[in-house]
């Protein structure tokens, strides 16, 4: 479920909270669906687990999970709110990212290809489901 790049430069939290992401927004873990416990995904990744605890509260901190005293951690269902908030700062990444692309040379056809190949993911995806 959860693959990690150990050599990665990106710390083992942010990219396990970034795979969580990315399988809430494809779908893949739906509202109120519980997460596997600290302890078990730590002994699945072999991880630490106040590394797994720090990616549960980035989380929760950010509203795609909570936690229920007692029962685990479980996918929170994203209100309208939380919606746009999370579009305004996807934008905001997003053209920050861009910015970098066009300094290092992307082209508009270039960028325009990599956005047709997410649509195509996403709909790849869809008919998956």
């Amino acid at each position: 479920m959860f693959e990690l790049d150990v050599r990665s430069r990106k710390p083992i939290y942010e990219q396990l909270t970034d795979k969580v992401k990315e399988l809430i927004m494809h779908g893949i873990l739906r509202a109120d669906e519980q997460l596997p416990s600290v302890r078990a995904l730590s002994s699945q990744l072999t991880l630490n687990p106040n590394t797994i605890q720090k990616a549960y509260r980035e989380l929760e901190r950010e509203g795609y999970i909570y936690s229920l005293q007692g029962k685990g951690n479980f996918v929170a269902e994203l209100q309208q709110g939380q919606s746009e908030r999370k579009r305004a700062e996807l934008k905001e990444e997003l053209l920050r990212l861009m910015a970098e692309a066009v300094y290092l040379g992307f082209t508009e056809t270039e960028i325009s290809s990599l956005y047709r190949q997410a649509l195509d993911m996403r709909r790849e995806e869809s008919s998956h489901d």
